[in-house]
Formats: C-alpha cells, structure tokens, sequence
C-alpha cells in the first residue's frame, strides 16, 4: 500500500513538473517570433564589422549623407520605421534619385529592401553627377528591384538583381511581395557582381570592349557617359513607387 501510495505521489509530481515546464516555454518572451522580429537591431555595426571596414550609410534616423541627384535636399524621401521610404503620396515632376556624398571605386555595398505592391525601384552605381546629365540612370548601371507583382516580373533582364537591360539572372533568385530583402554589390577594377539573397545573379566586367558593344545593342546606347567610368556615386532610384531601404553599409576593398 505504502509503495503504491509513492508511486502515485511521484507521478503527480512529474504531471505537476511538465505542466510547469510547458508554462514557462509558453511564456518565455524568446521563444516568439514577434518579440524576436520587435528585438531585431538594424542601421548599426558589430565591433567586427567596424574591424573589418564597414561603414554605415544610412543611420536609421536621418538623411544626412544623401542628396538628390543634381539638387539638394530631397521631398518624396523621408525616414520611417529605420528605413529610407520613398513616399508615394508625394508626386513630383522629375525623379529624386537619392546619392551617396561620396564617390566610390573598389568596395563591397550590402543594403536590405522592400518594394511596394508592383513597384519598380533600382540601385545605380558608378554614377557621374554633372549638370549637363539629366538623370543618375544616363550615366550609372543598374541592380535591379522589382515587385513579384510587376507587369515586368516575366521579363528576364528586369527581373531583380539583374543589371537591368543587359542581362537575366544568372541563378534563379526568388523574392516574394511585401518581404525584406538582401542586395550585395561588389566591385573591384571594373569588375562587378550582384547578389540577391545569398544568390550571385549578375556579372560585368565594365572594362572590356564586349560591354560597349552590349551598350550599342540597347536604348543605353542614345546616352553617352552611360557604362563609362569603373567608379562614381551610388544611387537610390525613385521611379514613384513606394520603396524602403535600411541596414546600408560599405567597406572599400
């Protein structure tokens, strides 16, 4: 009688240890995805990060550090949520491409970005800012951003992470509407890769004479200084779509 007595005093204290058990995994904030997603840290560096180079573009909360092409401060760009926002409610007559103050040849540029229902948007880099150049996309090539949902999406050369109007992705690289996600520019010499989500999607080597003549067999031809120079600005496109950009860093290479 007294074994069976323990056995059941020993079970009861093992149903009682499990349900309490249960009850701090159910209230253990870590083991949520929103308070993970709320405890997320963006627009900074990691001591290792600062070892290794990075600069940060972006500081999560003002613009100081960017300007409008061939202008000065911008109107349709604000900052919200930490991130850079085109906002769609302001229409202008030209487009605000928004630039980097710094010229930049041999570096490596990761940023994250997310695009509005069919938006369109891009990255230009090597871009040339001068007076009688109407627009950043005359002078610097473009890592494509695309909505999933985009009149555009079928068409190979525009898909995102292309360098728009020359050439398809290299590796299928899929993004999905209303997720972030991660763009990697690297370019040394000349030479450029764009990665999409871990997925290297376009090569270029800008220096040699077979990507003059892919120029000639595009619109890109009917501007003169475009695809020239292996460094310049870095350009944010504003096409009118809603567009953020957050966690913008550099390092030089």
């Amino acid at each position: 009688m007294h074994i069976k007595f323990v056995g059941l005093l020993c079970l009861a204290l093992f149903i009682f240890s499990c349900k309490n058990q249960n009850k701090e995994e159910k209230t253990n904030p870590w083991h949520t995805k929103q308070i993970a997603a709320e405890n997320e840290s963006h627009n900074t560096l990691y001591d290792i990060e600062k070892e290794q180079g990075w600069e940060l573009l972006f500081d999560g909360k003002t613009l100081n550090g960017w300007h409008v092409y061939n202008s000065g401060a911008p109107s349709v760009w604000e900052v919200k949520d930490g991130a850079l926002h085109r906002n769609p409610q302001i229409e202008t007559q030209n487009n605000e491409d928004l630039l980097t103050e710094n010229v930049y040849e041999n570096y490596e540029l990761v940023l994250e970005w997310k695009i509005g229902n069919r938006g369109n948007s891009g990255i230009f880099i090597n871009v040339q800012e001068k007076p009688e150049v109407a627009t950043a996309y005359q002078t610097g090539p473009e890592y494509q951003i695309l909505d999933p949902n985009h009149m555009d999406q079928d068409i190979p050369v525009k898909k995102s992470g292309c360098l728009y109007g020359f050439s398809p992705q290299l590796n299928e690289a899929i993004t999905h509407h209303g997720e972030w996600n991660q763009t990697r520019i690297k370019q040394v010499d000349g030479k450029v890769e764009f990665y999409l989500n871990g997925v290297l999607t376009s090569t270029q080597d800008f220096t040699t004479p077979e990507w003059k003549e892919k120029i000639k067999e595009t619109n890109f031809t009917n501007y003169p200084e475009f695809g020239k120079a292996t460094q310049g600005k870095i350009a944010l496109q504003d096409w009118y779509f809603e567009v953020w950009f957050r966690d913008i860093k550099i390092r030089e290479l």
